[in-house]
């Protein structure tokens, strides 16, 4: 990846998470920064790297360029309630996901079901698949909401199905976690990666379904579910993944993933209660959403930028225990605290730019 393409993506990447603090201390009536703070980190910037990773070649491709292009349109315009400019956008979103994801596979995700192929190209495709299912839906909602008002569910809202946003970045981490798994041949083994697959993806997709119909019980089995995957993906992945710099942040990010379903069961247990005041567990879901954004989806999002120039060179445990710092204690209480929040930010945008600058070579500083 060019410097150009780092500084464009850092810079992205760490206005995102400044733009996640603008409500709380910039609030604007009218508008809500959030949407801007998710496009940015999981659309503009996670998106475009999904494609040109897929992609694979020297040189950005004319339909990555154009891609990002628009993704930056359909984040200014969703961010300013444009909705019709923002439908129109998103066709042509969909339109090159799926051009980048057939000529990469194929139309029909027949792969899914072939045991021969590695879940870690399972995983890939589904991030694709994933990434457009989720513009055709955000596009659904918006008709639904804003036109036509045909369903009217409390949780049918955009700033939802945004959030949707972040499982692809999630799936294409787990098929670089899975990549490095490619050379178990014992069959027991083998037929719990495809467990942890089908889990996993279909998990995500049911749970949402029942976030929708705000089903709590039923969410909580999923979760658990969910949870049980990702504990065996790091028990395969610390067993049988070969000792390298790359492994030692996506165990880590494996480990805010963990964080991410403890805390996720934690709320859907809170919700559950009697007397329930959402004000009261506000602090808990900050939590899960910070773990989630920028601490799992950031290490996949590192170990992608830096895919070809590993191992860097960096102190790799500073750098980690600086992210679980920024992540899980300053980015919170940045939202009850400003001078938490400046730390977060110059945290964050210690880690981001260490992991994109820091130069590449045999010489691993651990």
């Amino acid at each position: 990846m060019t410097i150009r393409l780092k500084v464009l993506f850092s810079f992205l990447m760490i206005m995102a998470l400044g733009l996640g603090y603008a409500d709380v201390y910039f609030p604007v009536a009218a508008f809500s920064f959030e949407r801007l703070h998710i496009f940015l980190f999981n659309l503009c910037t996670g998106g475009t790297i999904l494609l040109y990773y897929t992609e694979r070649q020297p040189a950005v491709s004319g339909r990555v360029k154009l891609f990002f292009l628009l993704s930056l349109v359909y984040a200014v315009c969703a961010f300013l309630k444009w909705y019709s400019v923002t439908l129109a956008v998103s066709v042509l979103l969909w339109g090159l996901v799926e051009n980048v994801r057939i000529k990469k596979f194929s139309i029909v995700p027949y792969h899914f079901f072939l045991p021969k192929v590695p879940v870690s190209e399972k995983f890939h495709q589904a991030s694709l698949w994933c990434l457009a299912i989720g513009i055709a839906m955000a596009s659904v909602v918006i008709i639904n909401n804003e036109y036509t008002h045909w369903v009217y569910m409390d949780k049918l809202t955009l700033d939802t199905f945004f959030l949707g946003y972040s499982f692809p970045l999630s799936l294409m981490t787990l098929s670089l976690v899975f990549d490095m798994l490619k050379k178990i041949e014992r069959p027991k083994i083998k037929s719990i990666m495809e467990l942890c697959f089908w889990t996993i993806t279909l998990g995500v997709i049911i749970f949402f379904i029942f976030i929708l119909f705000e089903r709590f019980v039923p969410q909580i089995f999923v979760t658990a579910a969910l949870f049980t995957a990702v504990v065996m993906v790091f028990m395969l992945y610390y067993t049988f993944a070969d000792s390298m710099q790359q492994k030692k942040f996506l165990t880590s990010g494996i480990g805010f993933l963990i964080v991410t379903a403890v805390t996720g069961i934690a709320y859907i247990c809170l919700q559950m209660q009697d007397g329930y005041d959402p004000r009261k567990t506000k602090w808990l879901l900050h939590i899960h959403v910070f773990a989630s954004l920028y601490g799992w989806n950031l290490c996949g999002l590192a170990v992608i930028c830096r895919f070809d120039d590993f191992p860097i060179r960096l102190h790799s445990t500073t750098v980690i225990l600086v992210h679980w710092l920024t992540a899980l204690v300053l980015a919170p209480l940045g939202i009850y605290q400003g001078w938490f929040a400046v730390l977060a930010i110059a945290g964050y945008a210690f880690i981001t730019l260490t992991l994109f600058f820091s130069g590449n070579g045999q010489i691993n500083y651990d």
